[in-house]
């Protein structure tokens, strides 16, 4: 990575951006900090985006050219993302199992994200769900989700990231959150939250999204290790991973997402294997709550771009041993 940054990172924020630019009716959340992220290209691309037909045009553009659906793929799970974060801020998370996909769908996230529409996301109260909220943001790029969602607004924030996205990220988006630079492959996550002021005792949500599959075997699970020993039991870790099949012997859709990833120094070198993971996490005191692909969620909320089924998002209790 060099010192501009996460070349990854700001193509969320493009793909965040294009999304805020929709209408409310069509939108599935509003970030209007993404677009602050961009520079030259991007930023003139996501601006003339809240014209409608150029907005659709760009749109079809990305997904012609990368097929396998990073664009919708990071719509989808970003939504799903923010209606989870405002279930546990609320207390209102159903007991599903993995199977049944629990609080996902336009309906299960009203009130707990910013849903579709800017005006979804009023009126979550961190309080119902019993008392202090902490959030860990691991490997946060350009997430605003501390600065939109009013199920944070009174929450404890911590974004742990690489020094040099930080470093950007602070020239543009300061306050509400601790930020911990921390390079995960080198570094000691658990000393680096102690030395912050994270506090072990309140119930935390961890955010973990767009990371695993750039980081080694050893540092996935050192970071679950570590974050499971720093939080109490019921706390919950949203996470994102790539299916371990895609990482070789891939079709041509797939191999053009992991190329372009590749090509800016950020290529894939992790995934889990979807039918290990319940017992992968139990192992480590985790309970999966949900796991599915971005696909299926593109599916629940009614979408139908091009998203990836290798693409996955899932989120665990922490139930210790």
């Amino acid at each position: 990575m060099d010192s501009g940054g996460s070349r990854t990172a700001v193509q969320v924020a493009l793909f965040r951006a294009l999304e805020s630019a929709r209408s409310p009716s069509e939108r599935l959340f509003v970030d209007p900090y993404a677009v602050r992220f961009l520079g030259g290209g991007y930023r003139v691309a996501a601006l003339a985006a809240k014209v409608a037909p150029v907005g659709r045009r760009l749109e079809r553009y990305i997904d012609s050219r990368w097929p396998s659906g990073p664009r919708g793929s990071a719509v989808v799970r970003t939504r799903l993302i923010d209606d989870w974060v405002g279930e546990f801020g609320s207390g209102s998370r159903a007991g599903a199992g993995p199977e049944a996909g629990a609080g996902v769908g336009p309906e299960a996230g009203d009130g707990a994200g910013v849903g579709v529409g800017p005006e979804a996301g009023d009126g979550v109260g961190v309080g119902a769900g019993g008392g202090a909220l902490q959030v860990l943001v691991l490997g946060a790029g350009f997430d605003s989700r501390a600065h939109r969602l009013p199920a944070l607004a009174d929450a404890t924030v911590f974004e742990v990231d690489h020094p040099a996205t930080q470093a950007v990220k602070q020239r543009v988006l300061r306050g509400r959150v601790v930020f911990v630079p921390v390079d995960f492959l080198r570094d000691d996550l658990g000393a680096a939250l102690t030395r912050a002021g994270f506090d072990p005792n309140v119930r935390t949500v961890v955010i973990w999204e767009g990371v695993t599959n750039y980081l080694t075997e050893a540092a996935v699970d050192s970071t679950v290790r570590v974050v499971v020993s720093l939080v109490p039991l019921g706390s919950e870790v949203i996470f994102t991973y790539v299916d371990r099949a895609v990482l070789s012997g891939d079709p041509d859709d797939v191999e053009t997402w992991r190329g372009a990833v590749s090509a800016v120094g950020e290529p894939w070198t992790f995934g889990f294997d979807p039918a290990e993971l319940p017992s992968y996490l139990s192992a480590r005191g985790l309970r999966l709550l949900d796991d599915l692909s971005t696909r299926d969620a593109a599916a629940r909320y009614g979408r139908s771009e091009p998203t990836a089924a290798f693409y996955r998002v899932a989120r665990a209790e922490v139930v210790g041993a």
